[in-house]
């Protein structure tokens, strides 16, 4: 498969026509896009600005890196890097766009490769890293972090009670070792002591490893404070999460933003966010998303 047909038909971008209605890409403007994956948002923004020599997409999975070559065959800067440490690279270099996008999610490309070791229903090892060239993954975390740490990860990330969180995190010490995502599932399942519907009970538990094999949370809270050094007056952010603890960041900084007056850089565009269960009802990936946008004074 080629490069140009994974950018084009690999990702469905979420929430993509809230995100063009709100950052609102007009033809010259530069962009900035701190998660780019495997270029779904990037595409069509690059599209309308066409202002390819201004534009930076980043991104710490190397495959996404090598996905988007086309759009840096165009003259669009790649950086191979965690979002904080590119947002800081760039200030540093005083660099300033017109527009700013952060989807905080994992790709469709990283959930359906079985080998990534981010899904249970596509079976494979414990990885869960974003940027493969951590030393971190799923399978040190699962294996060597003490039932205390387990259990601290599964309730503070995953948002288990904390009950239920001591539970999963006993079980998966008596099993250990543990290698492959579906066996931990499994396992999961099997010693779910909580009620359950249509969401697998381990799913909260996945989410939390993910989360802390990847540090998603201090990423975030690290990120805002440098935005507004990022944009030029007049310019959009647009930051989209994916569940209550990345949204709740988001949503503090910006109204920390607002009710700094004078002092605030950012003004809120959206006073709710826009989410993708009310506006990208045809993409099931993005049910959970919620999209907010702020306004450089």
């Amino acid at each position: 498969m080629s490069k140009e047909h994974i950018l084009n038909s690999q990702h469905v971008p979420v929430l993509l026509e809230a995100v063009l209605d709100t950052l609102k890409p007009s033809l010259g403007e530069s962009y900035l896009d701190l998660t780019a994956g495997y270029g779904g948002h990037a595409s069509r923004i690059l599209g309308v600005t066409e202002n390819w020599a201004d534009s930076v997409l980043v991104d710490r999975d190397s495959n996404a890196i090598k996905c988007l070559e086309p759009l840096s065959e165009k003259g669009v800067r790649l950086i191979h890097s965690d979002f904080v440490s590119a947002a800081k690279q760039l200030a540093s270099e005083g660099c300033q766009f017109d527009m700013i996008l952060a989807d905080l999610g994992v790709s469709s490309p990283q959930l359906d490769q079985a080998s990534r070791g981010f899904s249970f229903t596509n079976s494979g090892p414990l990885d869960m890293r974003m940027d493969q060239r951590q030393a971190l993954s799923a399978n040190t975390l699962v294996n060597k972090a003490s039932t205390d740490e387990l259990e601290y990860i599964i309730n503070r990330y995953g948002e288990e009670p904390i009950k239920l969180a001591r539970s999963i995190a006993k079980t998966i010490a008596r099993a250990r070792p543990l290698y492959e995502t579906g066996k931990l599932a499994e396992l999961i399942k099997k010693n779910y002591r909580g009620k359950w519907g249509k969401i697998h009970p381990a799913t909260r538990t996945f989410q939390a490893i993910r989360i802390a094999v990847n540090d998603e949370l201090k990423q975030v809270e690290d990120l805002l404070p440098i935005l507004p050094r990022l944009l030029k007056p007049g310019g959009r952010v647009g930051i989209i999460s994916f569940h209550s603890l990345e949204d709740r960041i988001v949503k503090q900084f910006f109204k920390e933003q607002f009710e700094a007056g004078f002092e605030g850089e950012l003004i809120p565009v959206t006073k709710k966010p826009i989410t993708g269960s009310n506006d990208d009802v045809h993409n099931p990936r993005a049910r959970s998303s919620k999209l907010r946008v702020a306004v450089k004074k």
